[in-house]
């Protein structure tokens, strides 16, 4: 241990007789790893980010939309052909490896209360759609089956509307009017924050969905939905239940082999694994990107170390003639190597930190500063000082004591 002491004291002698020239040979090291921490905190960010927004949309859930519908020769876009029923809903329910259904009914309409206004999506729905999309209430109730079979005209709003319309101001149990209607806030939705398309899940009104269908927006085709949610009792059963879906509809509309559907199923979690996905790869990306600095300030190290060897070639050649062993002089220019990779490791650290703040602060970027991150970044400098260091390191232990000596 004590030999090992003295060899470290002699690794850091060395290393101060010329700070310039070991600071430089730090400064590589030091921005790559903090372009490494900065660059792991976005990509994790901006996963952490979509995570979120995966988890507000709920579990499992698969999205039915109504059919197309073709216009002088134009065929438009799904859901513009009401093929969707309650019926079909209450039927989808039964299936074994569906957990709940929700039919919706929505348009967009103007809130009034006093003397603001606000513009939102107004949906006409069941209490199951907040089970579907695991939303809480902040405060009040849900509405229930007697505001379903009453056709009540009763709401329950979101956080951005209500901010928008009712200001600082409790909306519990006050009355706003849609499109010149009265409705009573009965509930407060819990903040769900931006979908993955960016959309504000908060602004938004939910109401029964017979006061949609019956008083709000009209229904020319009575029992009809515009799109229903439906959500797998597991990840395992989506499959299964998606083509249950698909052969349910199609018996129930009566659609003959060869003829393609009048309605659209699509699994959301698949597309939020893709989005999950995609987020993943950018975020090592980055990483990728960003540790190529680590290898050119290795390869710089190297260089150093090789000058260093050369510097001190009779240097060598001395400690060896009065009884220092090769493992020694290999140690020492190691030990070399690897300080300086860490001491400019341990610095990049702070640097990698102090950027994922300045970014989340003045910038107000997704930044997460993970202890993996960091310790992966540092762990990888270390890994860079040995891997760069031991050449010279080797080169040095491998000279001759007496061609040494002669060494001008």
């Amino acid at each position: 241990m004590r030999q090992f002491l003295a060899i470290v004291a002699e690794s850091w002698r060395a290393m101060t007789m010329n700070p310039l020239r070991t600071g430089l040979t730090m400064l590589g090291m030091i921005i790559g790893v903090a372009a490494v921490v900065l660059m792991l905190a976005i990509g994790q960010g901006a996963r952490t980010k979509v995570n979120e927004a995966i988890a507000s949309m709920g579990s499992n859930l698969f999205i039915v939309m109504s059919g197309t519908s073709t216009s002088g020769g134009v065929r438009m876009g799904s859901g513009t052909t009401p093929t969707l029923t309650i019926d079909d809903a209450q039927a989808i329910a039964t299936l074994p490896g569906i957990a709940r259904v929700a039919p919706l009914y929505s348009g967009a309409a103007q809130l009034v209360y006093s003397g603001s206004n606000w513009t939102t999506q107004v949906y006409g729905t069941t209490p199951d759609y907040l089970a579907i999309r695991e939303w809480a209430l902040e405060a009040g109730r849900v509405f229930d089956a007697g505001d379903l079979k009453t056709a009540s005209r009763v709401a329950l709003i979101g956080q951005t509307a209500s901010k928008n319309l009712f200001g600082d101001e409790n909306p519990l149990g006050r009355t706003l009017r849609i499109k010149n209607s009265p409705y009573l806030v009965i509930g407060i939705l819990a903040p769900k924050g931006q979908s993955l398309d960016g959309r504000d899940q908060d602004d938004v009104v939910l109401i029964p969905l017979t006061t949609a269908q019956n008083k709000l927006f009209g229904n020319p085709f009575p029992g009809t939905v515009r799109f229903m949610m439906a959500q797998a009792r597991s990840p395992e059963l989506m499959r299964e239940a998606e083509a249950d879906m698909n052969r349910l509809l199609r018996a129930r509309h009566r659609l003959p082999e060869g003829v393609e559907n009048d309605f659209t199923v699509r699994d959301l979690t698949a597309i939020a694994q893709g989005a999950a996905m995609a987020a993943q790869a950018m975020s090592l990306m980055l990483g990728a990107i960003a540790s190529i600095s680590l290898l050119v300030g290795g390869i710089g190290i190297m260089n150093i170390m090789l000058v260093s060897v050369t510097e001190r070639t009779r240097e060598i050649g001395v400690r060896m003639a009065i009884g220092a062993r090769r493992r020694d002089i290999l140690l020492q220019f190691l030990l070399e190597a690897v300080m300086i990779c860490l001491i400019g490791g341990l610095a990049g650290l702070g640097l990698g930190g102090l950027g994922a703040w300045a970014a989340s602060t003045g910038l107000e970027m997704d930044v997460e500063l993970t202890l993996f991150s960091m310790l992966l970044a540092f762990s990888f400098s270390a890994a860079i000082g040995i891997f760069f260091g031991f050449y010279p390191a080797r080169r040095a232990a491998g000279l001759k004591p007496v061609e040494a000596l002669r060494y001008e």
